[in-house]
C-alpha cells in the first residue's frame, strides 16, 4: 500500500508516494510560475491541471494508492458561478491589492486580516464595484478548486480555512459571530448570498473528504483508481507544519523558498492584534502565529542566474546544485555585515513593511567592501530580513518556542541556510532529511493518516514518523549574530529608498 500527497506550490507542482511505513518511494513534479497580468499575480489553472498529470506520470505503482491529498499554495482567491465557472483569473496570495478591505475587517473583527486572505480579496471586489460579485456561488483556493475537480466535494482542510476566514478553534469552524458580523456588513450590497453559503465546508485532519470521481480520474489520465479516499486539501502552511513535525504547542518550523514564513503553535492566544502576525491552525485546528513574507529567494536566484550567465562566457557550464552550493558557501567570506552593501529582494509588496509592491534593490556606502561574497551574503540576508522584522514582535509577546525546523530551497545547501537563518532568529535551526519534500510529503501523511483512527495528529507524527527521523542542528554564531543585527540595521534604513522607488517606477 501507498500513499499519495500532491501539492501546487509557487514553483513547482510536485507529488510524492509514500510506503506503508511511511517512507518516501517516488516524486515526480512539473515546474510553472505567476504571470503578472493586468496588475494581477495569477497562475492558469488549466496548466495547474496539465501539471497535475505530468507530476503523477513518473510516481511507481499508482494501483496500490489507499489515499491522496492536495496541497496547494494558501490563500488568494477563485470565485466561481454556480455551474463552477472562472469567473476572474486566480489571484494569488502575492497581490497586495486589497490594504482598503484588509484594514476594515481587521477593525471590524478585532482580528488581524492580512491582504491575501481570500475574504479581503472578496471584500475587496465588492468595495470595488466589479461585475463578477452578482454572480459568485462558491469562493475557494487553489487546493480546494483542484480538490473538487477530482472528487466533486467542496470542502477545505481547517488550517486552509484558517487562511480564507477565520477560524474558531474551539469549535472547529469559521468564526460564527465573525460571520455574522461580515454578513451585516455587505447586507447593503445587494448581492444574493450571505458569506457561509459561498465559504467551502471545513474539515480536520483524519477526517474522509471525498473520494475520486469518474471526471477526476479522467483529470489525472485515469492513472489513479476511481474511489480512492481523499484527505482534507490543506495550505503549504499546514502540510510544512505536519512535514517538519511542528504541530504541538511551543514548536515552530520555517518554510523559505520563492516566500518565507515562519509557524509557531501557540499555547496561549497572543495579547494584542498585529497587522503583521496571523493566525491560522494546525490541520488538527490548534493555533499557530504566522509571520508570512513574500518575498525570499527571487532575487537572490536572479543573481545566481547572472553569475551563471557570466560563467558560461568563459565556456564554463556549471551543475545548477554545484552553482548554488559554491555561491552559497562563498558569502560564507563576507564581512559580518556584508560591508556596506545592501540588497532589497523585493520583487513584491509586503504588508510587514507597509510596502504595496517593491522593485529590487542593491545599495553600497561609498566606502562598502564590494566582493563577490558580500553581495551574496547581503542577498542571502535580505532573503529572510523582513521575517526577522515580523518575528521581532513575538519576541516582544514572549512566545515560547522549543525548536525551529527549517524547510524549503533556502535550506536546500546543507548547513548554509540553516547557519544564515540561525544568525538572524539568534535560535538554533534544525533540518531533518525528509523536510527537503517540504508540501507534498506532508499531505502524504495526512493522506496516509486517514487510517490512523486510534491516534491524534500529534501523537501520529511523533511515534509513526518521526521518532527515528534524521537531522542536523546550527546553532547560532556569535560573529554572525552580531553581523546580521548590523545589516538589520542597514536594511531597515534603506526600507524608505525602497517606497520612493516604487511610487516612481
Amino acid at each position: 500500500m501507498s500513499y499519495l500527497g500532491i501539492e501546487f506550490g509557487s514553483t513547482r507542482i510536485k507529488a510524492v508516494s509514500i510506503d506503508e511505513d511511511l517512507n518516501i518511494i517516488s516524486s515526480g513534479d512539473y515546474t510553472w510560475k505567476s504571470s503578472y497580468q493586468n496588475g494581477i499575480w495569477t497562475y492558469d489553472l488549466k496548466e495547474a491541471l496539465k501539471g497535475l498529470k505530468i507530476a503523477l506520470s513518473t510516481i511507481k505503482d499508482t494501483e496500490n494508492i489507499q489515499s491522496v491529498g492536495i496541497s496547494g499554495m494558501m490563500h488568494g482567491y477563485l470565485a466561481f458561478d454556480k455551474d463552477w465557472n472562472l469567473l476572474t483569473p486566480f489571484r494569488t496570495w502575492q497581490n497586495t491589492i486589497t490594504s482598503e478591505s484588509a484594514k476594515q475587517l481587521t477593525e471590524l473583527f478585532g482580528f488581524n486580516i492580512p491582504q491575501r486572505w481570500s475574504i479581503a480579496h472578496l471584500y475587496q471586489a465588492m468595495l470595488n464595484g466589479e461585475e463578477h460579485i452578482k454572480k459568485i456561488a462558491h469562493i475557494t483556493t487553489l487546493a480546494g478548486y483542484i480538490h473538487y475537480m477530482l472528487t466533486g466535494v467542496n470542502a477545505v482542510g481547517i488550517g486552509e480555512a484558517s487562511g480564507i476566514f477565520p477560524i474558531d478553534s474551539e469549535n472547529l469552524c469559521y468564526n460564527a459571530e465573525m460571520l455574522k458580523k461580515f454578513n451585516s456588513l455587505i447586507s447593503n450590497f445587494g448581492l444574493p448570498f450571505s458569506a457561509e453559503s459561498v465559504l467551502p465546508q471545513v474539515l480536520v485532519a483524519g477526517q474522509n473528504a471525498g473520494n475520486l470521481t469518474e471526471k477526476g480520474a479522467e483529470l489525472t489520465d485515469n492513472l489513479l483508481n476511481i474511489g480512492i479516499p481523499f484527505a482534507p486539501p490543506e495550505g503549504d502552511a499546514g502540510t510544512g507544519m505536519v512535514a517538519t513535525n511542528s504541530v504541538s504547542p511551543k514548536t515552530g518550523n520555517i518554510s523559505a523558498g520563492t516566500s518565507i514564513f515562519s509557524m509557531l503553535v501557540l499555547e496561549k492566544p497572543l495579547k494584542n492584534v498585529y497587522p503583521e502576525i496571523d493566525i491560522v491552525t494546525t490541520p488538527s485546528g490548534k493555533d499557530v502565529a504566522m509571520v508570512h513574507c513574500n518575498n525570499c529567494t527571487n532575487d537572490s536566484n536572479a543573481w545566481i542566474s547572472v553569475l551563471n550567465e557570466a560563467a558560461n562566457l568563459f565556456g564554463a557550464k556549471p551543475n545548477t546544485g554545484e552553482l548554488y552550493t559554491k555561491l552559497y558557501k562563498k558569502a560564507f567570506e563576507g564581512d559580518n555585515d556584508c560591508g556596506g552593501v545592501v540588497v532589497c529582494n523585493y520583487m513584491a509588496g509586503e504588508e510587514i513593511t507597509k510596502l504595496n509592491s517593491g522593485i529590487p534593490l542593491v545599495m553600497r556606502k561609498q566606502d562598502s567592501n564590494f566582493t563577490l561574497a558580500n553581495l551574496l551574503k547581503a542577498s542571502l540576508f535580505s532573503s529572510i530580513a523582513t521575517l526577522k522584522i515580523g518575528m521581532e514582535i513575538l519576541e516582544k509577546e514572549a512566545v515560547k518556542v522549543n525548536s525551529f525546523i527549517g524547510h524549503g530551497g533556502f535550506f536546500k545547501t546543507e548547513g548554509v541556510g540553516q547557519k544564515y537563518m540561525a544568525a538572524a532568529l539568534n535560535t538554533p535551526i534544525t533540518c531533518m532529511k525528509t523536510a527537503g519534500e517540504g508540501g507534498p510529503y506532508g499531505m502524504a501523511l495526512l493522506a496516509a493518516f486517514l487510517f490512523n483512527k486510534n491516534k491524534n495528529l500529534e501523537e501520529f507524527l511523533e511515534s509513526e514518523v518521526f521518532s527515528g527521523s534524521e537531522r542536523t542542528t546550527e546553532h547560532p554564531q556569535n560573529n554572525m549574530v552580531q553581523g546580521f543585527k548590523k545589516y538589520l540595521e542597514d536594511y531597515k534604513k534603506m526600507l524608505f529608498v525602497e517606497q520612493k522607488a516604487t511610487e516612481l517606477f
